[in-house]
């Protein structure tokens, strides 16, 4: 149960971190740099979900 609680946890980052960056696209003067390391940020969650999910 413990792995289920991290995924669902992670998932929520994911998406919270999905809506930053669609905020910041919207954003007339948005910062490239800014976004690129929040889709890191998402790529690292979606990579650590998927390794919890395969064990």
């Amino acid at each position: 149960m413990a792995v289920d609680a991290r995924i669902r946890e992670l998932g929520n980052r994911h998406s919270h971190l999905e809506d930053e960056i669609e905020r910041e696209l919207k954003r007339p003067a948005h910062d490239p740099l800014h976004i690129s390391d929040l889709k890191k940020q998402k790529l690292k969650l979606k990579e650590e979900m998927q390794t919890l999910r395969q064990t």
